[in-house]
């Protein structure tokens, strides 16, 4: 009999878009709820059921036309004050990383498994797809708040590993709104492991 997936919830603090047209512009802001439909948030320039690989789908030519496993980026709050504190700064705001969604009480969540599934109460519900490696585009947008700060778009990417969040697909459209409670279904766990090889038959009457 198969064991039901363990849960947990949160807190969803802040949902955020980027509505700037400029392909390499990618900061959000901040707004009260967005329509989520399954091409992902509704005016976010993430949105889309497709997209085409680059840098983080190595084994697609490069400009492929793939599905897009991207539409949401997902950040943890206390996380984000974890990046913060190892840079020496304030702060690191959600929207600095382009995020999406910022989640508060979710204990590790860059961590949690692919497959991980949010609830939200109006029918959204999003897949974690797996974590959104740092890179040196948002630490860029930190160094730009703190211009006597120099280094700090390197320093990001080692600060941030392993708490730079998470990116994730509408599996159910829906509305979510700042402020929401946010459940969280992980996948059941699995363990697999290769068979072993067999046994050369020669070798065997040799030995």
């Amino acid at each position: 009999m198969t064991s039901p997936a363990p849960s947990l919830s949160g807190h969803l603090a802040n949902v955020l878009l980027c509505t700037d047209p400029e392909k390499k512009r990618f900061v959000t802001r901040e707004v009260p709820e967005v329509q989520v439909s399954f091409e992902g948030f509704v005016g976010d320039r993430h949105a889309g059921l497709m997209r085409l690989a680059d840098v983080r789908t190595p084994w697609f030519p490069k400009g492929t036309v793939i599905r897009n496993t991207r539409q949401v980026s997902v950040v943890s709050r206390e996380e984000l004050a974890e990046v913060a504190r190892t840079m020496g700064i304030p702060n690191v705001l959600a929207s600095w990383l382009g995020a999406n969604l910022e989640l508060v009480g979710v204990p590790r969540l860059t961590h949690l498994p692919p497959g991980t599934r949010l609830f939200f109460p109006e029918e959204a519900t999003l897949v974690m797809e797996g974590e959104n490696q740092p890179c040196i585009h948002p630490g860029r947008a930190i160094e730009a708040h703190h211009p006597d700060m120099k280094g700090l778009a390197s320093r990001f990417v080692k600060a941030a590993w392993q708490k730079r969040g998470l990116v994730g697909w509408v599996e159910r459209p829906g509305l979510i709104r700042a402020g929401d409670e946010v459940r969280v279904m992980l996948p059941p766990p699995v363990t697999y492991s290769l068979p072993a090889a067999p046994v050369d038959a020669k070798r065997e009457q040799v030995g």
